[in-house]
């Protein structure tokens, strides 16, 4: 079985123990926190910060309004996260508002992404890569703003 060193913490992954990452060892017992949880918490504090109108690329998004019309949602869609065991590096896909500054955006979302990761995940964020792939029109969208009775 071949491993591979993470861009975090520089450990080397094997195995079955990829996707989750031991976070904490007491002698009371230890706590483990999958990848997808971290990558939720990441997509949660993104999507929250102003001028971000949806995370994922075209395809990523197409998949996403299909579980969003059966009720169900992928809150870690356009999220990939390398975790080791003490750090966590993160790549965000986005889409940006029109006229939203994208890269007051995406400091915003690298700085909330942040926070939220190490408060609730208690990891060390050490990247938070952001690909903008594309800017959302509300004009093109046919959205009325029905008190000025105009297109939005």
């Amino acid at each position: 079985m071949a491993s591979t060193t993470n861009r975090v913490d520089g450990t080397a992954t094997t195995g079955p123990a990829a996707g989750t990452t031991t976070t904490q060892v007491t002698s009371k017992g230890r706590t483990i926190i999958d990848d997808t949880v971290v990558a939720k918490v990441a997509g949660i504090a993104a999507r929250d910060v102003p001028g971000v109108f949806a995370l994922g690329g075209n395809a990523a998004r197409a998949f996403g309004a299909i579980r969003d019309a059966i009720g169900s949602s992928a809150l870690g869609q356009g999220v990939r996260v390398e975790v080791g065991e003490t750090q966590v590096a993160v790549d965000l896909t986005i889409v940006v508002d029109y006229p939203t500054p994208m890269m007051e955006v995406a400091t915003a979302v690298r700085a909330a992404v942040a926070s939220a990761v190490t408060e609730l995940v208690g990891l060390e964020v050490t990247e938070v890569n952001i690909a903008i792939n594309d800017v959302n029109i509300p004009a093109l969208n046919g959205a009325v703003d029905e008190a000025e009775g105009r297109v939005r």
